[in-house]
């Protein structure tokens, strides 16, 4: 499935009255797809297509001119490239055509399970003990090539990683709390199968580990486009 999100096949998402008077419905797989668009009083309305997954899952690919190539947007990351200027109220901004009329997603049923996924989401990624948990992650130093293990228990080490990814000359000097150089050796393979995971010491990717986004692996201060996003989200 796109985004790497697994698909609930025995979920209905809507009945077809809740979708009949959408403007460009159509079911797709595992999404179901809309008309949908944001209005600048500057620069009009820039027109995309929603498309609602069943866990919840949100993207817009925008179709304000014929030569965009914005794709698999979040709303908050539509509205900001629409030019909205009264920006950060997606929910409201955002809208989809139904009887012929603009109606916010507020005011729609295409917000249903986005809703529930945003209660549920601090604690779909926590561990046994009621804390946030994300899997250890790895990063190759641009000079030996060598993969190095970043562990994130903490907010403070989600943010070394998260910089260090950022970082396009990343080298093993860099990481602060192991005092490593480029001659040390790399972890084996087979010791890099271990992850962290709660759920199983191999864990390939569950939801115990892997995280889409939370207040300890996001930060406000920064200005990618992954924190920006999460930042506006929350506060919609």
């Amino acid at each position: 499935m796109a985004n790497g999100l697994e698909r609930e096949s025995d979920l209905t998402m809507f009945s077809e009255d809740e979708l009949k008077e959408l403007s460009g419905m159509k079911r797709v797989g595992d999404y179901v797809e809309v008309t949908c668009g944001c209005t600048s009083h500057r620069y009009g309305d820039a027109v995309g297509r929603l498309r609602v997954f069943v866990n919840g899952y949100l993207e817009i690919t925008c179709d304000c001119t014929p030569g965009c190539q914005e794709d698999k947007l979040s709303p908050a990351a539509f509205e900001k490239h629409s030019g909205r200027e009264t920006a950060r109220k997606w929910k409201n901004n955002v809208w989809v055509i139904v009887n012929g009329e603009k109606v916010p997603l507020c005011k729609t049923v295409l917000l249903k399970y986005y809703n529930q996924v945003s209660k549920n989401a601090n604690r779909s990624h926590r561990s046994h003990n009621g804390r946030t948990y994300h899997r250890d992650e790895f990063i190759r130093c641009t000079r030996c090539n060598k993969e190095r293990r970043f562990r994130l228990r903490t907010r403070e080490e989600c943010r070394i990683h998260h910089d260090a990814l950022a970082d396009a000359n990343w080298k093993c000097s860099d990481l602060p709390y192991d005092k490593i150089t480029c001659d040390d050796e790399e972890e084996r393979a087979s010791r890099r199968v271990y992850r962290g995971c709660t759920r199983s010491p191999t864990c390939k990717g569950c939801t115990s580990c892997v995280c889409f986004g939370c207040d300890i692996c996001r930060f406000s201060d920064c200005s990618c486009q992954t924190c920006t996003d999460f930042t506006r989200n929350a506060e919609a």
